[in-house]
């Protein structure tokens, strides 16, 4: 593996959801994710975040993975609903003290903390009140930040404020696939616009209580044309508004893009029929940023509809064949990732700040041998891979300054429960045991070397 920068980050990701567990303990509030995998068939196997893999209760263990890792960074996210159980109001002073106590400790191993303050756990009352459809939602982020913030921020140099808002949008507003399950097709746009007034609103509240760098961590993938031809193109460019620009055209350039495909602005004004957009938004919303959050995972198809005048959307997504792919059936390009640093360098000029790989990784079949050992050399060579996709970013000048693997440990994924295992230490959900696997070592021994 080439060399890369000194002071680089090695670090793993995690979110509160799918590894805290202790869902209803000292004092936790009720969230989305709390709620939605209560209804019927919309989880794997009926499962949830209830129990997770135990982290709340097992942090010490999981730090002790961290330092064993040699990893100098841990991005991890803040249960909002943990800190403040409505969503306003009153404080849970035990919320704080766990992530006071998981500062300290990651702090005493040499770890640097990269807390994300909203990691889709939005707690339930705010989304009986509207959620992220209503402009409130941003103002309570930012109130919230505050708290979280004036407690950590003495020791917490890096926040990050949303974690990937387009799949918020697109998997809970519009889709209905993800929580809080609403199925509201373009009408669920101004979620989009609202968490990133809140993402605005909360960097000035972070800046306030002492937060030296903030940054703002979208999923992107670049957008592949399924043919040369003019229909596919315009697909494809349709499809990288929706997934790519729209969160990120108005943090770094001041503006939303042309969504003209969409049936929304166009002319002299780019923000027609978008009501939710009020003067001074864009304004809140392109605060100065620290860093940008790239998660990466693959690229994605893009073909027109084969009856564009009877569409609801202007593509369709076509799979990406001629690749290995993940448990998960994703196709593992890592180009994929050069390409995408090589994307926004070019789209967003000097106005685009010092990147961090803050999601990359994959699901395997990951099962233990006879000897108890779980050898995914899978992950190994994805690993590999990407990294070096990363070092070829920044030798041709990306300032890519820190990757963070997805994820330290088999977690609860969201929707497909605990089907999907994207970490580096084997976790039996049975019994909660952690064992290293193959991928663990291998980073582990990458890092050392990295360091030395």
């Amino acid at each position: 593996m080439p060399r890369f920068p000194a002071g680089f980050y090695w670090g793993v990701a995690t979110a509160a959801y799918q590894i805290e567990g202790a869902v209803d303990q000292d004092g936790r509030g009720v969230s989305i994710w709390d709620t939605f995998c209560q209804r019927p068939g919309v989880i794997a196997d009926g499962q949830s975040g209830a129990v997770a893999t135990d982290s709340y209760h097992r942090w010490e263990q999981d730090v002790a993975l961290l330092a064993g890792l040699g990893a100098t960074a841990y991005r991890f996210s803040i249960a909002w609903p943990r800190v403040q159980p409505d969503g306003t109001g009153p404080v849970n002073r035990a919320g704080l003290d766990y992530y006071d106590r998981l500062t300290d400790a990651l702090l005493a191993a040499g770890i640097t903390p990269v807390p994300t303050l909203y990691h889709w756990d939005l707690p339930q009352p705010l989304e009986d009140a509207g959620g992220w459809m209503s402009r409130e939602t941003a103002q309570r982020l930012a109130d919230y930040a505050a708290i979280a913030a004036g407690r950590l921020a003495d020791r917490v140099g890096l926040w990050i404020t949303l974690n990937e808002p387009f799949v918020v949008t697109a998997l809970g507003y519009m889709l209905g696939l993800h929580a809080p399950g609403r199925a509201l097709l373009l009408d669920g746009l101004p979620s989009a616009h609202h968490q990133l007034l809140g993402h605005g609103l909360a960097t000035a509240a972070l800046r306030a209580a002492g937060a030296s760098q903030v940054m703002l961590t979208n999923n992107y993938s670049p957008a592949w044309p399924a043919s040369p031809s003019p229909a596919d193109e315009a697909a494809a460019r349709a499809y990288d508004t929706l997934h790519n620009r729209i969160f990120t055209d108005p943090v770094l350039l001041g503006r939303y893009p042309d969504l003209s495909a969409f049936g929304l602005g166009g002319g002299d004004d780019e923000t027609s029929g978008q009501a939710w957009v009020h003067d001074g938004d864009l304004a809140v919303i392109s605060a100065r940023l620290d860093g940008l959050g790239v998660n990466y995972y693959m690229p994605t198809g893009v073909a027109a509809p084969p009856d564009a005048a009877d569409s609801p959307q202007p593509f369709q997504l076509q799979p990406i064949s001629g690749y290995p792919v993940t448990a998960f059936g994703w196709p593992v390009i890592p180009g994929g990732l050069t390409e995408l640093f090589g994307l926004l360098a070019g789209r967003y000029g000097p106005a685009l700040p010092p990147l961090y790989v803050t999601e990359n990784g994959c699901s395997n079949d990951d099962r233990p041998a006879g000897d108890g050992t779980v050898d995914d050399q899978f992950r190994v060579d994805y690993l590999d891979g990407h990294l070096r996709a990363v070092h070829a970013a920044i030798t041709a000048g990306a300032d890519v300054r820190g990757y963070f693997h997805w994820t330290l440990a088999d977690n609860f994924e969201w929707n497909e429960g605990f089907r999907q295992r994207f970490g580096l230490v084997y976790v039996d959900h049975a019994t909660q045991a952690r064992t290293p696997k193959r991928s663990y070592d291998w980073y582990r021994r990458l890092i050392a070397r990295q360091r030395a």
